[in-house]
């Protein structure tokens, strides 16, 4: 037997533990959510950007891919929005990909840079979302109605995280 310490495997297990933490926080938190009474589809409010951004601006691009891509999707097919799953594997992926590679390679203030990695991540949602209905729907004007929450869930994940993620990022490297 072999009982020699490995780093490598230890890297890789504590990549897979946090990958699958943020799958899952990304998941519950998406499932405590508001419908907005709005036209068409309206969307919804919730929470799940909050660990998205998490991830993606403390453990980096891949880590916010999977836990936006995975937790997100996951949560339109246990939610009766199967429909949906694989566009927001795709828009969520890509904003979680996106908020992590601006905050791994622009240089800068940090609390400017992560504003500027919620804000991309932003105009991904609201677009990407826009011709998700555009291509469900057959309708240009009816995905104009989830715009608004859209951008609610976002800048609201945004307020919250931007001022917490320095603290965050100083915590994770001392684990």
């Amino acid at each position: 037997m072999n009982s020699t310490f490995s780093p490598i495997k230890t890297t890789k297990t504590k990549a897979l533990v946090i990958n699958a933490l943020f799958i899952a926080l990304t998941l519950v938190s998406t499932m405590i959510n508001i419908k907005l009474p709005i036209m068409g589809n309206g969307g919804l409010i919730h929470l799940g950007n909050v660990p998205l951004f998490i991830a993606a601006l403390v453990y980096g691009k891949k880590t916010g891919a999977i836990a936006g891509a995975f937790g997100m999707a996951s949560f339109d097919l246990l939610s009766g929005w199967a429909a949906w799953a694989p566009f927001t594997f795709i828009i969520v992926g890509a904003m979680g990909f996106l908020a992590g590679l601006i905050s791994e390679k622009v240089p800068g203030k940090r609390e400017l840079v992560y504003s500027l990695a919620v804000a991309v991540a932003l105009i991904i949602k609201v677009v990407g979302y826009y011709f998700a209905e555009v291509i469900l729907y057959g309708n240009w004007i009816l995905p104009l109605g989830s715009i608004l929450g859209n951008v609610m869930q976002v800048v609201l994940a945004g307020i919250i995280v931007v001022p917490l993620v320095g603290r965050l990022k100083k915590r994770a490297a001392q684990v």
